[in-house]
This record gives structure tokens, C-alpha cells and sequence, in this order.
């Protein structure tokens, strides 16, 4: 559930200070991919206000609007890949008007330290003390189901405390159902990978092979699987091919360290807002479950935990809310719906204009409006942060903007809001990179700007970690074997769809979805 306080979202509260123009920061901090661009982006709140609330996307029961090319698994993927990089980039669960800060808490690298914490030896808590060398990591249990009494007991929760609180290495990956049912998946996956190394390898070195394996099909996947999927192939061979342009945190200001973008973090990498469905087909017994049901069953909602509050009042997970990954990712399975995200375009579902708890009377004014939507708060937040115009970072970078006429298209509200305010002449960088990726391909995947911006950041975050895939492998190109992998064979396709059937133990039906389970049933 949406945590109502502001300031809350890292660990400690956030500050009003953004990085300075022209100025980039070392490891750890956010910075700018261009600082040469000195004026930002400046618009009425007014103008921000009624663009944002123009957002809103109207038909969201409509399959012309599912994005056929990414299943729904990607959606929270993005978001669990989020709390990899960075701990101060706002998510789907911001529901403030949200001061920024420049340090980012997480390191910007792709080793799924959100998962492993600080190992085994520092954070003994996250980790099963019977498993051999202390090398899995400890999984929750879930209790029986409400609805449904399928069995209590199954290893398909987060770990937590008695009062229902997530023990894992970043809170935030229990926000909502979706993303903590990912995060169960890596833990599942972690602990497969162990058991297929046990016995090769002496049991100090057990878990220290096994992350660095996890790590590295994770980063494969990452590449291969999710950044094809959300930005243009063409853009990501670019840059793996001819190198990075733009993020050039070798030699300018950042000590040869990768810092987190602000272009990247506020603007191109909130493309995931736009994928959300408002009602998904979770599994069997919950089809369809509603959104605001999916961000019941967490600890943060009061739902586990808490006495008196939400349909199961125990610290776990009820059993008939385990997720059926067979609705979320393609295994091809016959008899079940699939669920899509939707397009990459400037439209977020009326939940997302709506988060965070009920209000005492029902919003009526734009200003009153503006308080609960995702949108407005993301405009706002690119104003703060003292973002370039999208034709201004476009044109430095000697990619063709869109027109204002493209923009500013009269049969859309969007467009007829952007016109109105002249943000269609010169427009936030959030809104542009949406509307970019409709424009042009569909809203199947984001524009020239968007997929530029996004590729540079994910490959140069791998670039600038000595001990990434491409770190090791440093001529590697889109359809090569990356040689020196620990468990090598299944790297040259490796999807998340792969990690999801290593974790589950196979593609059975009730591997992927226990619910369905005949030994679970009641």
C-alpha cells in the first residue's frame, strides 16, 4: 500500500537540493547527462495542472490500448529493477508531492543489492541459517487462504517479522503484491542456483558462485530481455556497438564513477507509470483483482499484521493470493489469459490520478485534483529538478524532436492541454518521451529520446561496474555468447521467463501457479 507520508519513501527525509546545472556527481549521487543545457524547463503550475490531469487514460478496460509485445511481468520488473539502482527515484507508490534529494542510497550498479543486502555475514537475518554455507536466502510462509482455503505453509511470501513487516533487503519491494511477488521469485531463484551448485564447489564459496551466477544471468536478462523490450533494438546495439554519447561519467566530473541521471531517473525511466493496468488477472480464484487489492496484501497496508484490518489479519501472505506467473509471463499456457501492459504512451490508468488514502470529501478542483495524481506530481518533480525542455535535450543531442503540431494534437486532451499552454512548443521531458513513443512507434516502445537516454544509462551503469557481464566481456554485441559465466549455456536467450520457471521448479502447472496446485486444494 502506498505509504501517506512525505519524506518516507527512502530512509531518512528527503531535501530540496537538486544538482547543480553543469554539474555532474561522483558514484552514488544523482547528477546530469548534459549539464551544458543551463536553461531548464519552466512552466506555470497552472499549465502543469492541467496537462497532467489531461493524462488520464479513458478506455482502460480497451485491448487496443494492451501493449501485445510486453507481457505484464515487465511492468514490475521495471520496478523491482528501479530499487536495484537507485533508493531515491519516485515510484508507483508515491502519493506526495515529493522534495528532491541528490544522494542516492543505492548503488547505481545492477547487482541485486536490493535482494542480498549486505551478504550473509553482516545481514544473517535475510539468509537461512540450515542451508549449507548459510547460502539461501530465507523465505516467508504463506498462511491459509481467505477466499479460498488453499493450504497454509507454501514458500511463496517475503520473510517477515511477526507484525507482518518484509525481512529483505529493501522495503520498498513490498509496496505492492506484484513487485514483492518478483522479489520472492529472485529469492526463489537464488536458492535453485544454489542446489545446482551444491556439491561442485566447497560450501564457504557456495553462496559467493551462486550470487555472482545470479548476477550474471540477471544482468543477461536486463540487456537481452527487458531493455529490447521497452526501448528500440536498433538504439541498444548503438550503443553496445559505438559506445556511449551522452553518459560520460568517466572523464566528466564523476571521478570515472557512474552517477544516476536525472534525465534518466525523473523522466525517461517513469515510462514504466504508463504500463500499469487497472485490473489484472492474478490467478484463478482473484480474476480480475483491482489495483487497490493489489496494494492491499503488503505490510505497509495494515492488511498483514494488523488486527482487525484487511480479510486475513495474520503476518503473512493468505495462500489464494500467491501469483499465477502464467497470466504475467509467455510460457505459451493454453486456458489462461495473459495479461499485457499498456502502451508506453502519455495515459495512466484513473488509479494512478487517484493514489494514496481516501480523503475526507472527494477532490472537485484541479488544485484539489492535482494533490492525488501521479501525473501532476511527476511534472511537478521535473520542474524542481531543473530538467532541460525535451526539444532542448533532443536538439543537443541531434535527434529529430517531434513537431508541435505532433504534440499538440487537437483530438487528444493531452495535446489540446499541451497547445493551450504552449507546452507543446517546449515541453517536459516526462511527457514528451510518453508522447514520443505513441507518436511514433505505437506506444510499443519508446522514441528515439526516451530509448537513447535509457540505453545509455542501463549500459553504462554494466560499463562502470568492474565486475559486470560487460565489464568481463567488453566487445560483447545483441546475439553473441557472453563468455565467463559461472553457469554458461542458457545465456545467449535467457529471459525473465527462464529465471521464473528456474525458480518455480519448472513449467508444470503447479509449479507456476500453486493455487492450481491439486496438493494445495482444500
Amino acid at each position: 500500500m502506498p505509504d501517506t507520508k512525505p519524506g518516507t519513501h527512502g530512509h531518512q527525509p528527503r531535501h530540496d537540493v537538486v544538482p547543480p546545472l553543469g554539474t555532474s556527481f561522483r558514484a552514488g549521487r544523482f547528477g546530469r547527462m548534459v549539464p551544458e543545457l543551463t536553461s531548464p524547463f519552466a512552466a506555470p503550475d497552472d499549465a502543469l495542472i492541467d496537462l497532467g490531469l489531461a493524462m488520464v487514460d479513458k478506455k482502460k478496460s480497451d485491448p487496443a490500448r494492451d501493449n501485445a509485445n510486453i507481457p505484464a511481468c515487465f511492468t514490475y520488473l521495471g520496478q523491482f529493477i528501479d530499487h536495484d539502482i537507485t533508493l531515491d527515484t519516485t515510484t508507483l507508490a508515491e502519493v506526495s508531492q515529493d522534495p528532491t534529494a541528490i544522494m542516492n542510497f543505492r548503488t547505481p550498479r545492477l547487482d541485486l543489492d536490493s535482494v542480498y543486502g549486505l551478504g550473509p555475514r553482516v545481514q544473517p537475518s535475510l539468509y537461512d541459517r540450515h542451508s549449507p554455507g548459510h547460502a539461501k536466502l530465507l523465505l516467508g510462509r504463506t498462511t491459509i487462504g481467505g477466499k479460498e482455503a488453499i493450504k497454509a505453509g507454501l514458500p511463496h511470501d517475503l520473510p517477515r517479522n511477526p507484525q507482518g513487516m518484509a525481512i529483505i533487503g529493501d522495503e520498498r519491494n513490498d509496496e505492492n503484491l506484484l513487485v514483492a511477488q518478483t522479489h520472492v521469485a529472485f529469492l526463489r531463484f537464488h536458492n535453485a542456483i544454489v542446489d545446482r551448485l551444491a556439491g561442485t564447489v566447497a560450501e564457504d564459496d557456495l553462496f559467493d558462485t551462486a550470487r555472482r551466477a545470479v548476477v550474471d544471468l540477471y544482468q543477461a536478462m536486463v540487456i537481452r530481455d527487458f531493455l529490447t523490450k521497452i526501448c528500440d533494438v536498433n538504439d541498444v546495439e548503438a550503443v553496445l556497438r559505438d559506445g556511449r554519447h551522452f553518459f560520460r561519467f568517466e572523464t566528466f566530473g564523476s571521478c570515472g564513477q557512474p552517477y544516476m541521471p536525472v534525465e534518466f531517473s525523473t523522466a525517461a525511466y517513469r515510462l514504466g507509470h504508463s504500463m500499469v493496468r487497472e485490473e489484472y488477472s492474478h490467478n484463478r480464484i482473484f480474476d480480475p483483482a483491482t489495483f487497490d487489492l493489489l496494494f492491499l496484501f503488503t505490510a505497509k497496508s495494515g492488511a498483514l499484521g494488523t488486527d482487525g484490518v484487511g480479510p486475513a489479519n495474520k503476518p503473512t501472505l493468505p495462500s489464494d493470493w500467491i501469483i499465477d506467473w502464467r497470466r504475467f509471463a509467455d510460457f505459451g499456457a493454453t486456458g489462461v489469459p495473459l495479461n499485457l501492459s499498456r502502451n508506453i504512451d502519455p495515459y495512466l490508468t484513473p488509479a494512478l490520478h487517484d493514489i494514496g488514502p481516501p480523503p475526507p470529501v472527494p477532490p472537485t478542483t484541479p488544485q484539489e485534483k492535482a494533490m492525488r495524481s501521479l501525473a501532476v506530481m511527476n511534472l511537478r518533480r521535473g520542474v524542481k529538478m531543473m530538467l532541460p525542455s525535451a526539444q532542448d535535450l533532443a536538439n543537443f543531442m541531434g535527434i529529430a524532436s517531434l513537431t508541435p503540431a505532433q504534440i499538440g494534437d487537437p483530438g487528444s486532451d493531452d495535446g489540446k492541454a499541451a497547445k493551450k499552454h504552449g507546452l507543446h512548443v517546449s515541453t517536459p521531458l516526462w511527457y514528451y518521451i510518453l508522447k514520443e513513443a505513441e507518436v511514433l512507434h505505437g506506444g510499443a516502445h519508446l522514441g528515439p529520446l526516451g530509448s537513447r537516454l535509457v540505453a545509455e544509462t542501463f549500459i553504462g551503469l554494466l560499463q562502470g561496474d568492474p565486475e559486470s557481464i560487460l565489464s568481463r566481456n567488453k566487445h560483447w554485441r545483441l546475439g553473441q555468447p557472453l563468455h565467463g559465466l559461472i553457469l554458461p549455456g542458457a545465456d545467449e536467450s535467457f529471459g525473465f521467463s527462464d529465471l521464473l520457471e528456474i525458480a518455480a521448479g519448472g513449467t508444470a502447472t503447479g509449479e507456476l501457479s500453486p493455487v492450481d496446485d491439486p496438493a494445495n486444494q482444500p
